[in-house]
């Protein structure tokens, strides 16, 4: 293969999440992002490297048998937020479960040792149970959290808002029928776009680092029906004036929604890289936070928390997490990258103790607060980095529950939490690629995975949760 030529082949596999090596038969095998197997795909040789070629996707020439259904989304293919709406959901999930079986089969049960004897590596005879994957109770209109971006869709275009079109770092799609949220959110994303648009104000340039306009994040509550709205700007003053946040408000509250707004804060951030961050944060109208409940315990979330983005999926992966944590009576757990302590909570009524870590400190701060709330007062939320914290907590664990960031646990950590030597961990990974790497470490110091779970909190999408259980062996 040739770089910078374009080549038409069949889909084979599959890696997570999105990566197909495609047969081009006597041209040879790319990988090409963005496919789903057996689909026909025309693509360009983008990268040459030793034994491998990678493309950039240009047509899907032929769909894939699994591609059985027409795409709920009018921005489905441009948007770059979904990635399986052609498929059925039982051929989503059916895919999701191969994809995380493949990884984690490939990490423990296909292990081999080194056989002293015979000075060959053999299989260890590690096996596992894996439990498949459980669906998500909707496959629309679960998120409760969305960050739109302001932008144009191609250079010097028209005012847009919504999310970065595939492949792209730059453009922005108007999502405002995207159907993953609740109808509000598109009411809302409609109402502000035509706002800010008909008043000509700017968007921030990334590259430039000039303009006014930086994101849209909305939060609405499944359980409770309660909606914040945030907007995201720089602090141009000259811009201010035209906003005319007090207008912008009384828009927002007039719309007819089936949820109550409660709260509209204006974010100013003058950060230079893109990101969602606040410099100062003003409430134009209610509060600066709303409650969402979760297996009968109530939280109280900002437009900043860090909160599962799937509520009603949320319970069906903490019912899953709390069925592998067992009995904890008379135990100390720790849970580890706590968020905003949901876990630890729902596990502190049948647990001596509690202690959460997060690096996060808003996060802790709401932890706190939330444990408040529930009535628990044997919780205690620590605010650092897990690499750093636990050599300065006092009490030892006696399991450990684990909810690392996507691309898992730094080394150096999990060598302190694999030396606490728990009889138990639970393990929650939002990528199992990163899981399979840190469940080698844990099986070569003595640990074995009992059993795993994937669990979609992500339909449509490429993501995946998934839950895993060790324990240590009497070796």
């Amino acid at each position: 293969m040739k770089k910078g030529v374009e080549y038409t082949g069949e889909v084979t596999s599959l890696k997570f999440p999105n990566k197909g090596y495609v047969d081009c038969g006597e041209d040879g095998i790319a990988i090409v992002k963005g496919v789903l197997p057996r689909q026909h795909v025309r693509f360009v040789v983008s990268k040459k490297r030793t034994g491998y070629c990678q493309g950039r996707l240009k047509e899907i020439v032929k769909q894939s048998p699994l591609e059985d259904v027409t795409p709920a989304c009018p921005h489905f293919g441009a948007c770059g937020g979904c990635a399986y709406q052609t498929m059925s959901y039982d051929n989503q999930l059916e895919l999701k479960k191969s994809l995380v079986q493949k990884i984690l089969d490939d990490a423990i049960k296909n292990r081999k040792v080194l056989d002293k004897a015979t000075e060959e590596y053999v299989d260890d005879g590690r096996d596992y149970e894996f439990e498949g994957i459980i669906g998500s109770p909707n496959q629309w209109a679960y998120r409760n959290k969305m960050e739109f971006s302001f932008g144009d869709e191609f250079k010097d275009g028209p005012l847009s808002l919504g999310m970065h079109k595939k492949e792209s770092f730059h453009d922005i799609v108007t999502v405002d029928h995207c159907q993953i949220v609740h109808e509000d959110y598109n009411k809302i994303l409609r109402y502000i776009l035509d706002y800010c648009a008909d008043k000509n104000l700017p968007f921030y340039h990334k590259m430039r680092h000039e303009g006014y306009l930086r994101h849209l994040l909305v939060r609405r509550t499944i359980t409770t029906g309660q909606i914040i709205v945030g907007l995201v700007t720089t602090s141009e003053k000259q811009y201010e004036d035209i906003l005319d946040i007090e207008g912008l408000k009384e828009g927002l509250l007039a719309l007819d929604l089936e949820a109550d707004i409660k709260g509209i804060v204006h974010i100013i951030n003058d950060g230079v890289a893109d990101i969602v961050r606040s410099d100062e944060t003003r409430v134009v109208f209610g509060d600066e936070y709303i409650y969402e409940e979760i297996l009968g315990l109530k939280f109280k979330i900002s437009v900043f928390s860090f909160f599962q983005t799937n509520s009603l999926g949320a319970e069906v992966l903490y019912e899953k997490a709390r069925e592998y944590i067992g009995d904890t009576k008379d135990q100390v757990v720790f849970d580890l990258y706590s968020g905003t302590g949901t876990i630890a909570q729902m596990v502190a009524p049948v647990a001596q103790k509690v202690i959460g870590v997060e690096i996060i400190e808003e996060a802790v701060e709401a932890a706190k607060v939330n444990a408040d709330l529930n009535n628990l007062d044997n919780c205690e939320f620590i605010a650092g980095d897990v690499l750093k914290v636990i050599d300065d907590i006092e009490a030892k664990p006696d399991m450990l529950i684990l909810d690392p960031p996507r691309d898992g646990i730094n080394p150096k950590a999990l060598e302190k939490i694999i030396a606490y030597g728990v009889d138990r961990i639970v393990y929650i990974s939002c990528k199992p690629t990163s899981l399979a790497r840190d469940l080698a470490v844990f099986q070569d110091q003595g640990y074995k995975v009992e059993k795993a779970c994937a669990v979609d909190m992500f339909p449509n999408t490429v993501h995946v949760e998934t839950v895993c259980l060790l324990y240590k062996e009497n070796i």
